[in-house]
């Protein structure tokens, strides 16, 4: 195999498998990526196992083939070579000599027929809109459970219907609800859920930034995988099996205050105050007070702190705790200025909203209250 290729395209292509080439692995061949030339195109294909890339950019292909070096060093190397076309070329050895300028380069390689084969795309289930899959991960996937042994909650749930589009997350103490705006689902043809790792869904995130503002994703699923289709890139998961927790119970029904702050003043308190929260527990009590919420924190090794910020709230008196990350978390994943945080008692879930101009949609994210 032989080929010519633009430097910065290679390199835009190679880094989009880094998050997917395996690091830490007692299968070599997973460091590595594939190259396939064929029809004046490079393929690049890399895999852990459970997630796939592959992806292709132009290139003069003099003598088709393919084989795999090792992506780490590949891409470190290439990205360091001055700007303008580079050369490589597959020995018999699997070794591959990369030519650019007056650079000469010889990288170890291997086989082609150890590297595991990736599963064909299935028919198309939807097409989703990239910006607005991305958006719905960025509100969600940051409420997903880091415990490896709580498999089915180490991924976010999508569901598909022809009426809409729907993705929830949740790692026990807290959930993130996204129901996309209306028309963001138009081209969804038929039902389907399934778990998407959080894996999965940082590559999603990644993709979706070099898609145009009416990007699509063409999205298929068998029994086992999930494949999402963006431009000239394939990203292919293994799902996550078992059951999701029923979400629709834990939302609330039956919360009657409501106090409505400004975005950047509650997050900005909250930030401050939670320097001196328990390290551990990152627990804050909040207490709500006809036109006021007042946040405060204390801690033996820290000291306190405490601070006191207007908003729309006119129930009675109620103070509960809560752990502050998890407020802002969904603080910093909102756009809008103004947010509502909707309760019922001390002893019950709270849950925010974006609340003022602009909601688009439906976001709703619910946290469990400490005992403080």
């Amino acid at each position: 195999m032989e080929f010519t290729v633009n430097k910065s395209d290679l390199v835009r292509e190679l880094s989009l498998s880094q998050g997917v080439v395996e690091k830490k692995t007692t299968i070599p061949i997973l460091s590595n990526v594939l190259l396939e030339a064929a029809d004046d195109r490079i393929s690049l294909t890399a895999t852990d196992l459970e997630l796939g890339i592959r992806c292709s950019c132009p290139a003069k292909v003099k003598k088709e083939g393919s084989g795999t070096v090792p992506a780490r060093k590949l891409l470190d190397y290439v990205r360091l070579l001055p700007e303008g076309e580079l050369t490589m070329k597959f020995l018999e050895n699997h070794w591959a000599n990369i030519t650019c300028g007056r650079s000469r380069t010889r990288i170890a390689g291997m086989s082609r027929e150890s590297f595991p084969e990736l599963p064909a795309m299935p028919e198309t289930i939807a097409e989703l809109p990239v910006k607005a899959l991305a958006s719905m991960i960025s509100r969600t996937g940051f409420a997903i459970s880091l415990e490896e042994s709580r498999f089915t909650l180490n991924g976010a749930l999508l569901v598909l219907r022809p009426q809409g589009m729907t993705m929830v997350a949740t790692d026990g103490h807290r959930l993130a609800y996204v129901d996309a705006a209306p028309g963001e689902a138009a081209g969804i043809e038929r039902s389907f859920r399934a778990l998407i790792p959080k894996k999965a869904m940082a590559e999603i995130s990644k993709l979706s930034d070099d898609a145009g503002p009416e990007g699509k994703a063409i999205f298929g699923g068998d029994d086992n995988h999930l494949f999402f289709q963006i431009g000239h890139r394939l990203l292919i998961t293994r799902k996550l099996t078992g059951n999701f927790p029923d979400y629709e119970r834990v939302l609330p029904k039956d919360h009657n205050l409501v106090a409505t702050l400004q975005r950047d003043e509650i997050r900005s308190a909250i930030e401050r105050v939670a320097q001196f929260a328990d390290e551990r527990s990152r627990a804050i009590r909040v207490q709500f007070t006809a036109g006021e919420v007042r946040i405060f924190a204390s801690s033996v090794e820290m000291g306190e702190s405490e601070e006191n910020v207007p908003s729309q709230y006119e129930g009675p008196d109620l103070e509960i705790g809560f752990n502050a990350q998890y407020l802002l978390d969904f603080l910093r994943a909102i756009q809008n200025d103004q947010v509502a945080f909707e309760l019922k008692d001390q002893k019950s879930a709270g849950e925010l909203k974006p609340a003022g101009d602009g909601v688009v949609g439906e976001y709703r994210y619910v946290v469990m209250p400490m005992r403080i």
